[in-house]
């Protein structure tokens, strides 16, 4: 166990602070400062949305797309960095409020596979084989208003068109049980999986597995983890932190609970995780009351809290720990994590 790991966020991870009930409280960053704070935090990776990459992209003919995007891609080299996956945003268009690839319309379901063409287009400018899927409005508030069985068909159908427009390129499912949608149609790592073997190309679909979605799913995110590295299909991870069964938090990587967060480290680190170059992705936002020239601050936390958990994963002595479970003696086990976790 001696991984190198590589890290990468997102451009939204710094922002300026609004919410639903109040304005901004921090300056907005162009996207050209933001990269410059990459390399200064540790990180060598970026996560795209389409638009990211690509604003407006709507107006834009493909060609057009693609120049922009390879205009991105010579940002990324000057500042010594590269795109790690693009994901299209597809809950923010008018045709898009009913769902995407699962909408009732199917001119709106049209709209989402141009849209995520267009996302394919620029991952292959950026240089990177990693597209990933928030099905974000895939999902129903009123049950009776999709049928259940015909949309799990729909995501399949928009799956499988993916493969077949670029035919080297992996697709990563970000599963989450609610929000923006009262329940959604995949909302966990065991879903997106099954999903997975519906498709036409399986090898090509595996997940991106964010620790506040499994914990909202009431799941704990080291076991999602190990469940998708059971079938190879462990792409990429959002980390962060969740305060309980509510909205979508995106806290500092093991601010709620420390033994969560090692326990999702140890099991990377114990089945090699990023020995294919995969990233350590992050996807955690600044606190609203931080105040401008110290908002990146929930980002260098949670890379250092990663790294010091690494050091206790590596430390913990597990001839110990396997000789506590042969004896079954599962509180003494208990204690000695807890005391190490506390530096004992």
């Amino acid at each position: 166990m001696a991984n190198q790991y590589k890290f990468s966020f997102g451009p939204w991870n710094i922002h300026c602070g609004a919410d639903p009930f109040g304005p901004v409280v921090r300056d907005e960053l162009s996207f050209d400062e933001k990269l410059t704070f990459y390399r200064k935090l540790g990180f060598e990776g970026v996560q795209f949305h389409d638009d990211d990459a690509v604003p407006d992209l709507n107006e834009l003919t493909p060609q057009q797309v693609a120049n922009r995007a390879k205009a991105v891609k010579k940002q990324l080299e000057d500042h010594g960095l590269e795109a790690e996956f693009v994901a299209p945003r597809l809950w923010e268009d008018p045709r898009t409020i009913d769902g995407a690839y699962t909408a009732n319309d199917p001119q709106h379901r049209e709209y989402a596979l141009e849209r995520s063409r267009r996302t394919i287009d620029i991952a292959n400018a950026l240089e990177t084989d990693l597209v990933v899927l928030w099905l974000a409005r895939e999902g129903t508030y009123i049950r009776e208003s999709k049928d259940s069985k015909k949309a799990v068909d729909l995501l399949v159908q928009a799956i499988n068109a993916m493969l077949d427009y670029e035919p080297h390129m992996r697709f990563a499912i970000e599963p989450k049980p609610n929000e923006p949608m009262d329940q959604a149609f995949i909302p966990t790592t065991g879903h997106a999986i099954g999903l997975a073997y519906l498709c036409n190309d399986p090898s090509r679909v595996g997940v991106n597995i964010e620790s506040a979605h499994a914990i909202l799913a009431g799941l704990d995110p080291s076991d999602e983890m190990g469940y998708a590295l059971a079938h190879n299909k462990l792409w990429t991870v959002h980390l962060n932190d969740q305060n309980g069964l509510k909205f979508d938090e995106d806290k500092t990587f093991g601010s709620v609970d420390i033994r969560r967060a090692f326990n999702q480290v140890r099991i990377l680190e114990t089945y090699n995780y990023g020995q294919n170059g995969e990233y350590v992705g992050l996807d955690v936002k600044a606190m609203r009351t931080q105040k401008s020239g110290v908002s990146s601050k929930h980002l260098i936390n949670s890379r250092r809290i990663f790294l010091r958990l690494v050091d206790l994963v590596r430390s913990l002595d597990e001839q110990h720990t396997q000789d506590l479970i042969k004896q079954r003696d599962y509180e003494e086990l208990d204690f000695v994590i807890l005391n190490h976790l506390m530096g004992g």
